[in-house]
């Protein structure tokens, strides 16, 4: 709820991808479908960074101290990544309308592509909250939240630009099974992590 408050953070959010591809309207006017779509998961990319960067980097310790007397770390971890998860979401949904307004390219299987945004929106929550709280207890360092998601989030960002691709051709859903699993076992196996190691770092 403090956090939602905050409104201009979504304002700034949209205003941030809104110009994004508009600028990238300008400069191509159209593009290839393999560039269109490699394109829309660069602008979300970084969009994610922005979104869920100020999760407990931008925090103030009197906020931190508020979240520790009231609950535990596994309820704090999983809030806040839930919470960047819906904005994300919100996020990825109003920039793809846009997008594909701006740029139109036939989608040869439209439910394929908005399963892979929702894949990706919980991806790039997942990995970025957890870096997010880490580089929080290493002297707020944003620098360090990309260091230590990059080695994560170039396989998922691989994964999801194929699933993507395979939406774009029209394929079945069940080509992708194999893609949507590995994407999944990826977030469950950070969700893990997050799980057992931010304990350790909320008590300091």
């Amino acid at each position: 709820m403090l956090e939602w408050r905050s409104k201009y953070v979504l304002n700034g959010l949209l205003l941030y991808v809104f110009a994004t591809i508009f600028v990238c309207y300008l400069s191509f006017k159209t593009t290839q479908p393999i560039v269109w779509n490699v394109l829309f998961w660069i602008i979300m990319l970084f969009a994610a960074v922005n979104a869920v960067a100020k999760s407990f980097i931008q925090e103030s310790n009197g906020r931190l101290l508020y979240y520790y007397s009231i609950a535990c770390a596994p309820a704090i971890i999983i809030a806040k990544t839930i919470y960047n998860f819906l904005l994300l979401l919100l996020i990825s949904f109003t920039a793809f309308l846009m997008y594909n307004l701006v740029f139109s390219n036939n989608l040869g299987n439209p439910l394929l592509y908005l399963i892979t945004i929702f894949l990706g929106s919980l991806s790039f929550s997942t990995v970025f909250t957890m870096t997010s709280a880490i580089a929080s207890k290493a002297g707020n360092n944003g620098t360090l939240m990309a260091v230590l998601s990059f080695p994560l989030i170039i396989p998922l960002l691989m994964l999801l630009i194929k699933l993507s691709k395979n939406a774009m051709d029209g394929l079945a859903g069940s080509v992708s099974y194999d893609e949507i699993g590995v994407i999944l076992l990826i977030n469950v196996i950070v969700v893990s992590i997050s799980l057992l190691l931010f304990p350790y770092l909320w008590r300091d």
